[in-house]
């Protein structure tokens, strides 16, 4: 059988051939580092590399910033979507932009707004109007009793237009008179197509009641939201009231509760018990007397002793919303030199413009209430029981039949004695 391994060639010795060197160890190689090595002891553990802590880091702060992101993304969510399914006569879209205004947003909605209604103001000048638009009773003016009536409104813009600034009456009588007057004019003659509109409240044949809304102020629901059923037989008119309370931090005191304590300078309404009612700068404390029905505040006096206040001018006093430089839709209340209430709307209002209107129809002192589209109303009613509903301008938006329901904002009443 033949050998699994081929034998080795025998070949002669040579003293040249290099033989193998042993293997040299780290000390004989490297002494020094070997002694080194040696004396600092073992090793430590190589450290994570900086990029890798710093990646990770960057890792687990992204992780808490989405779950912290998604966290309020959901409460702001819940938020929203309670806002626009609760009970409300508030469009939908004026619910949303509200909730951005109290929800952290105030100054972002005003920007916006500022800007919008800036873009969108209307040119001055253009084609004048034919006609005013028809308002009141002419029937319930010829039968009145002799009783003291206001002066027409002077009409700015000549020639005048028939009817402008001629009271009429809505068509109730109370003691033989009409309770309320109501007329138009054309305030400005620079925007020629804009029409204010003014009511007189005789303070001898009525009287004033401040109620809180569903919402605003904040409301426990002892007290309803609308004018109460067995009192409608005596309504003869409803008008908004002033700003939100957080946005103007002035004072509300209706029907024995403070809403909101009563600052001192601010233009305020108050009833008093007797049935009296006063537009006057507040001078009293946080919470008036037991002489005082309600009292409701809104900003400083825009009128004052006949005279427009000096600090018009100044649009942050004027409407935190859209500020005074834009003209919207606003409204005011005063008192003539008699004590009779005056109230005014009127659209492409600067708070300055609103006053003008209300010193030419004769108040002597003078205030603004709720500004925008969609807050500015006065209706009165053509017959008792809140029937034959009207508006003082058509183009208000809201219904005539405002406040005959649940209305998310407070406002006055006002019933014949």
């Amino acid at each position: 059988m033949p050998p699994l391994s081929p034998r080795p060639v025998d070949r002669p010795f040579d003293p040249r051939a290099r033989r193998p060197r042993p293997p040299v160890s780290l000390v004989e190689r490297a002494p020094g580092r070997a002694a080194r090595v040696a004396a600092s002891g073992p090793r430590p553990a190589r450290r994570p590399a900086r990029r890798r802590v710093r990646r990770d880091v960057r890792f687990r702060a992204r992780r808490i910033a989405a779950l912290v992101l998604v966290v309020l993304s959901a409460e702001v969510l819940v938020s929203l979507v309670g806002t626009l399914t609760e009970p409300s006569n508030t469009p939908t879209s004026v619910q949303f932009v509200e909730w951005l205004r109290g929800n952290g947003a105030a100054g972002l909605v005003a920007s916006i707004e500022s800007a919008y209604y800036s873009l969108n103001a209307p040119a001055t000048g253009g084609p004048g109007l034919k006609r005013l638009p028809s308002v009141g009773s002419r029937a319930a003016a010829a039968r009145r009793a002799r009783a003291y009536r206001p002066p027409p409104i002077a009409p700015v813009i000549r020639p005048a237009l028939p009817g402008e600034g001629v009271w009429h009456g809505t068509g109730l009588l109370v003691h033989g008179a009409p309770p309320i007057l109501v007329t138009t004019f054309r305030p400005d003659p620079s925007y020629p197509r804009v029409v204010a509109g003014v009511a007189w409240i005789d303070r001898s044949r009525t009287m004033l009641q401040l109620y809180p809304g569903r919402y605003e102020p904040a409301n426990s629901g002892n007290v309803p939201a609308e004018v109460p059923v067995d009192r409608r037989d005596r309504l003869v008119a409803t008008f908004n009231s002033g700003f939100r309370l957080e946005d103007d931090h002035g004072g509300f005191f209706a029907f024995g509760r403070a809403y909101a304590p009563l600052r001192a300078g601010q233009a305020t309404v108050v009833g008093y018990r007797d049935g009296r009612t006063d537009v006057q700068s507040w001078s009293g404390g946080p919470t008036p007397g037991p002489q005082v029905l309600f009292a409701r505040q809104n900003l400083p006096l825009i009128v004052r002793a006949g005279r427009l206040n000096p600090s018009l001018s100044d649009g942050a006093l004027w409407g935190l919303t859209v500020g005074n430089a834009v003209r919207v839709w606003r409204s005011g209340i005063g008192v003539d030199a008699r004590g009779d209430l005056i109230y005014a709307a009127a659209d492409l209002q600067t708070a300055q413009s609103l006053a003008r209107i209300l010193q030419r129809a004769g108040a002597v002192r003078a205030m603004e209430l709720d500004i925008n589209y969609d807050w500015t109303t006065f209706n009165f009613y053509g017959g008792w029981g809140a029937a034959d509903p009207q508006k003082l301008v058509p183009g208000m938006s809201r219904p005539a039949t405002r406040y005959l329901s649940p209305d998310d904002r407070d406002f006055f009443a006002v019933y014949a004695r």
